[in-house]
């Protein structure tokens, strides 16, 4: 290997993303730890029938056996994992609590299928009651979403097993839950935020605010008047304590938000005994957030940087090449590409989940296909792709072919060698190779810091096993997407003049905001009618419209990976397998799996 291509990997994209990457995770170590004080241990339990279940145990400094603690089992909702959870975990284990931030069924590195097992939460409640090291007579439940029905069900079936419970964006008598009654579950505080999506699912009434009016509602609260907002009901030493609040929020902010945080802080303090007197308003677990975000942008700049020393030397070089004349549409032509570009994905992705959810043909969780929610948004990019596929060639065929373009120009073939298979063989390992290297990075990350790179709901996760199997299920279908998207990008929607020089940061701004600008004028459309005091403008796709708030970042990071190594090898391949790997494992590794293996 020549000096040259080794002094490239001490470039400064390379320092600059190892100082996000492990900067950032020390950072959020030193955040969730509180500067060492809280011990966090990644743990394992068999729970029932023989199901291994996950969870980040938060243990607070100087509890012991002899110097027991309060408990709080903290539980995320659907298709989240118990990183989701680190604001409620951390700020509980700050002020003496040990937590148990437990992967639901199917979900993180418990195993599957999820549902099962009451979502989990029992065993959940019998390992967190088994330590030595906490109280059995003070333990908390908190549970978000599907978190909190996993919650109610723990409750009802060891109703000795706890004493306190926050349900945050949650409902009895749902999906299992128990219906709730005065005295169940015991010493209740329902976070309910005023913007929730679910409000007709978990408590009957379509406008969230409303929820206070809803005979089931009140049933909970003992009263046959509306529910007020922040007044204590019951009695907290008879365990019939009520409190509803209502953050000015959407149901995904609830476990992002200070002010929700705080809430379930007050309730605690105010139910449990031990622990300390720490304020509700003194929280740092959002520094954490943002320095796991530093570190997935330091990933990001790791695949540029990686991929660039790579084709720097002797065995990739051959990849590098210049793009070949541009030979795209323009003028009024390219605008109305970019619009069917931009738009084309919306109906394709209503129509998937309005085909595909729930589905018990071929869009059922299988052996090869097991995660339900990511069946539809394979079906989703395939539909996008194969319609993508018919415009692009109608439009070469009709037009393009015309003034002399061929699949060169699309950066499909070479010039003089047509399909070389041996470089689009070289092109894949070249792809293997750069996510590799970030996947074991943040394997390294996981294991020093305890983190993995996340802001919010948007999270990339270390592969185990099992994940990584689904990985591959998934990888192909994922992958064909991407090679007609990079047709499609930089072969008919290439921005400029022919052989204006375009640079390759307005391309890549431009290539982010043809993927991204469809999902921003969804997402704005779908909830404006719910801040505005009514329902979603599809009620039927609130769960839908929440994944879609992912789609932002990781289109994004797609935009940035396509159009860089698109210029840095004049052909579509290296980046379409970069980003089928990837996009694969982000989604495969951060969805549920409903299949029982």
């Amino acid at each position: 290997m020549s000096s040259h291509s080794n002094s490239r990997l001490f470039s400064w994209p390379m320092v600059i993303a190892l100082i996000l990457i492990l900067g950032g995770g020390f950072c959020a170590y030193m955040v969730q730890t509180d500067g060492g004080d809280i011990d966090i241990r990644d743990v394992r339990f068999l729970g029932s029938n023989g199901t291994l279940m996950s969870g980040l145990l938060y243990v607070p400094d100087g509890v012991s056996a002899e110097k027991k603690a309060p408990g709080i089992l903290a539980i995320h909702g659907y298709i989240n994992s118990r990183e989701t959870q680190d604001g409620f975990a951390i700020e509980f284990a700050r002020r003496g609590y040990v937590v148990l931030a437990l992967d639901q069924t199917g979900h993180g590195y418990s195993d599957p299928p999820a549902f099962a097992n009451g979502y989990g939460g029992i065993d959940g409640l019998n390992y967190l009651r088994s330590l030595d090291i906490v109280d059995p007579d003070n333990i908390g439940l908190e549970g978000h979403s599907m978190g909190g029905w996993a919650s109610a069900i723990a409750a009802a079936v060891l109703p000795d097993g706890y004493k306190s419970f926050v349900m945050a964006s949650s409902s009895t008598g749902t999906f299992g839950a128990p219906d709730g009654t005065p005295t169940y579950p015991r010493n209740m505080a329902l976070i309910f935020s005023t913007y929730d999506e679910f409000s007709g699912l978990m408590w009957g009434a379509p406008i969230p605010k409303d929820i206070v009016q809803t005979e089931k509602l009140q049933k909970v609260f003992g009263v046959t008047e509306p529910v007020e907002v922040g007044k204590l009901y019951g009695s907290i030493e008879a365990g019939t304590a009520r409190k509803l609040y209502q953050p000015c929020m959407i149901h995904p902010r609830v476990h992002f938000s200070t002010e929700a945080i705080g809430n379930a802080i007050e309730w605690m303090q105010a139910t449990l005994t031990g622990g300390n007197d720490l304020p509700p308003s003194n929280q740092t677990w959002y520094w954490k957030e943002i320095c796991t975000f530093l570190a997935l942008i330091g990933m990001v700049i790791l695949l540029i940087a990686v991929g660039a020393y790579l084709l720097n030397t002797g065995y990739f070089k051959e990849l590098q090449e210049k793009p070949a004349k541009q030979k795209s549409t323009s003028g009024w032509g390219w605008w109305v590409g970019a619009i069917i570009t931009i738009l084309l994905p919306l109906p394709v992705y209503v129509w998937a989940w309005a085909t595909f959810f729930n589905h018990e043909g071929i869009g059922k969780a299988s052996f090869f296909w097991p995660e339900q929610l990511t069946n539809i948004i394979m079906f989703w990019a395939l539909g996008v792709g194969i319609i993508s596929l018919i415009f692009f060639l109608l439009w070469h065929f009709l037009f393009n072919r015309k003034k002399g373009a061929t699949m060169f120009d699309y950066g499909l073939t070479w010039k003089k060698e047509g399909l070389k298979w041996g470089k689009i063989g070289k092109s894949f390992l070249l792809a293997l190779v750069v996510v590799f290297i970030a996947h074991l990075l943040l394997m390294i990350s996981d294991w020093a810091f305890q983190t993995d790179y996340r802001l919010w709901v948007f999270a990339i996760k270390p592969l185990d096993a099992l994940h990584f199997g689904i990985t591959l299920g998934y990888l192909i279908p994922f992958t064909i997407y991407f090679l007609i998207l990079g047709i499609v990008l930089h072969g008919q929607m290439r921005p400029g003049k022919a052989d204006s020089g375009i640079g390759v940061v307005k391309e890549t701004v431009v290539n982010i905001l043809l993927l991204i600008t469809g999902y921003l004028i969804f997402l704005i459309l779908h909830y404006m009618p719910l801040f505005g005091g009514k329902t979603l403008a599809i009620p039927d796709l609130a769960l839908g419209g929440i994944i879609l708030f992912q789609f932002i970042p990781l289109f994004t990071i797609v935009g940035i990976i396509t159009t860089y190594f698109y210029r840095k090898t004049g052909h579509i391949y290296v980046s379409a397998f970069i980003n089928g790997m990837l996009v694969t494992w982000i989604i495969a590794a951060g969805q549920a799996i409903h299949y029982a293996y």
